[in-house]
């Protein structure tokens, strides 16, 4: 009988001496790591709200998807639908398309009329640089420099070739200056 109540007592100390380590492990790591504890349980929580949400919303979608496979007048509507609204974009392409097709028609008639003023202006005689002034009518007595007509060059061969540009660097000539390299010599 004294070996039960020796248990007895014994076993109150070993669960006493069990919580004190228990208090002293938890409370200890309690210390050290509890605000990295509690940042982590409130992640966790967040991550979870967010990953329901959206799991709510993807078996709601796949429902969705499953009822309109059955229901084929759903489908049919939609077809239509976006068959329209291809429809109605390619209009307002088209549209756009024949806009700019006249507006690219009335510059080249701009240019075409443009040419043939400047061709006329030449025969007669006139500088074809102000062919977008209108000739001015004589209110002034005496000759003015715009009525005057230029006397005719005669037809003479020019002194070099249409392409040559002197700075080009190109046809000048046998002499090619070019500039030295930058940087230390390479002498030895």
């Amino acid at each position: 009988m004294e070996r039960d109540g020796d248990q007895l007592s014994a076993r109150p100390a070993l669960e006493t001496e069990g919580l004190r380590f228990l208090h002293v492990t938890v409370g200890s790591l309690l210390a050290t790591y509890g605000w990295y504890i509690v940042f982590s349980c409130i992640l966790l929580y967040v991550v979870f709200q967010k990953l329901s949400t959206r799991l709510r919303a993807l078996r709601q979608r796949h429902l969705d998807q499953a009822a309109a496979a059955l229901e084929p007048d759903i489908v049919v509507k939609r077809q239509e639908a976006l068959a329209a609204a291809r429809l109605k974009m390619q209009e307002e392409l088209n549209a756009q398309v024949e806009k700019h097709k006249e507006k690219l028609r009335q510059l080249e008639e701009e240019k075409r009329r443009q040419k043939i003023e400047m061709w006329d202006s030449m025969q007669e005689g006139k500088s074809y640089k102000g062919n977008t002034r209108k000739p001015q009518e004589e209110d002034s007595p005496g000759p003015s420099p715009s009525s005057v007509i230029p006397k005719r060059k005669s037809d003479r061969k020019p002194l070099r070739g249409g392409g040559y540009n002197p700075l080009s660097g190109e046809g000048g000539g046998t002499c090619s200056w070019r500039p030295g390299r930058r940087g230390p010599s390479s002498g030895g």
